[in-house]
């Protein structure tokens, strides 16, 4: 192909892009330059076991994994930023942009956008103690005015950040309502730090879009998009999309690989593996055998759901 391709982040999504799928995922279909791990957070003074378990450095062998923390304050971001420093790691994600309300409310992820002393008081106590350690931020416009990340464009701009990572919707929005382009755009014209553009791209058309709407862009993050779609990074650097069979094919054997991991890690028998398998085809496949899909999601026998995927995977 002729374009110049932009590099494709895989964003975190709690509950599905762990390290084992990320594995599995980079194996099997690849096209990732960066997977950023589920934020890390404290909670009840310590930092949640399956968080630290999940960036090990051993459960993520052959990938450019950066690992991201949340945290409403200085002392909470520099308690995750400390392990993870070490764990090994040289590059740390800063979570600005969680939109979920219960974390939001307390300051956390867009819900600290707001409060820009805030935001200053973390970020600048995090650079200042690690200065061989790379920062970057995922965020989203604000949490109620897209103004606010414009307010914090001169601290950013001042920061050596590696790099910004933008959802262009409100935190209130949540990933509802449309993203907001021409606010995208004016971030864009002041931001001084490489930007990248994450939120609703679900074809390669929709990247190719977006990058050409917004040609200073230094990368593409993706999250939604390639759980449904996970050969979406593989298509748009090779520039033709998978046949239905080889699209199948893959599938198969992501999902098969995550099925046997599963078995052997989940301890409570039958239903919970069946509970953590449904969970695997929220997003995947939308367009797939709707028929297969409802037995997927409402069965409540392993044998059952083992059929209906067979199903589903025969016909797309």
């Amino acid at each position: 192909m002729n374009e110049n391709l932009l590099p494709i982040h895989f964003a975190p999504l709690q509950g599905y892009t762990d390290a084992a799928y990320r594995q599995a995922h980079n194996r099997i279909f690849g096209g990732i330059s960066t997977y950023y791990s589920p934020f890390a957070r404290v909670e009840h003074g310590e930092i949640r076991r399956k968080d630290i378990r999940d960036i090990e450095p051993e459960n993520n062998p052959n990938i450019h994994l950066i690992p991201q923390l949340i945290a409403p304050n200085r002392e909470k971001a520099e308690q995750i930023a400390s392990l993870f420093i070490e764990k090994g790691y040289r590059e740390i994600n800063v979570n600005l942009g969680c939109p979920f309300p219960a974390l939001a409310k307390r300051h956390n992820g867009a819900g600290m956008l707001p409060y820009p002393e805030e935001v200053t008081d973390m970020l600048s106590s995090l650079v200042e103690n690690h200065p061989d350690t790379r920062f970057s931020v995922k965020m989203r416009l604000g949490w109620d005015d897209p103004e606010e990340c414009l307010r914090l464009l001169p601290l950013f701009n001042r920061l050596p950040l590696t790099h910004i990572v933008l959802h262009p919707r409100l935190g209130k929005q949540q990933y509802k309502g449309e993203v907001n382009l021409d606010a995208f755009k004016a971030f864009d014209d002041g931001c001084s730090v490489p930007l990248l553009y994450n939120g609703d791209l679900h074809t390669v058309e929709e990247i190719r879009s977006i990058a050409e709407r917004f040609p200073r862009l230094a990368g593409i993050v993706i999250g939604r998009g390639l759980l449904a779609n996970p050969a979406l990074a593989m298509e748009y650097q090779q520039g033709t999309p998978l046949s239905s069979d080889e699209m199948a094919r893959k599938v198969g054997e992501l999902h098969t690989e995550m099925f046997h991991f599963y078995q052997e890690m989940l301890q409570g028998g039958e239903t919970q593996l069946l509970m953590k398998m449904k969970s695997f085809w929220e997003y995947l496949l939308p367009d797939g055998d709707r028929k297969a899909r409802k037995i997927i999601h409402k069965t409540s026998k392993l044998a059952n759901y083992q059929a209906a995927v067979s199903n589903l995977l025969g016909s797309y």
